[in-house]
């Protein structure tokens, strides 16, 4: 990013902009199913370990799930 960024504060609303645009150019890349694979082979190896931690680490960091997503998983 070559211009100054600047402070927009909480409510930023640059950061998901660039991010779901960054997605969507990933997903329109083609390589899902390869990156998918490349996990699943990750978590059948000796790294499963050290990922679980890093998963229960981000976990305890959480503030549980958004009410939102368990209304929709219990309506369907």
């Amino acid at each position: 990013m070559t211009e100054k960024q600047r402070n927009e504060g909480e409510g930023n609303r640059t950061a998901p902009r660039v991010y779901n645009r960054a997605t969507k150019e990933f997903v329109r890349s083609g390589k899902v199913e390869k990156q998918a694979d490349l996990a699943k082979q990750a978590l059948d190896s000796p790294q499963r370990a050290e990922l679980e931690r890093a998963e229960e680490s981000g976990k305890s960091k959480s503030r549980g799930e958004d009410p939102a997503v368990l209304r929709k998983k219990d309506a369907g």
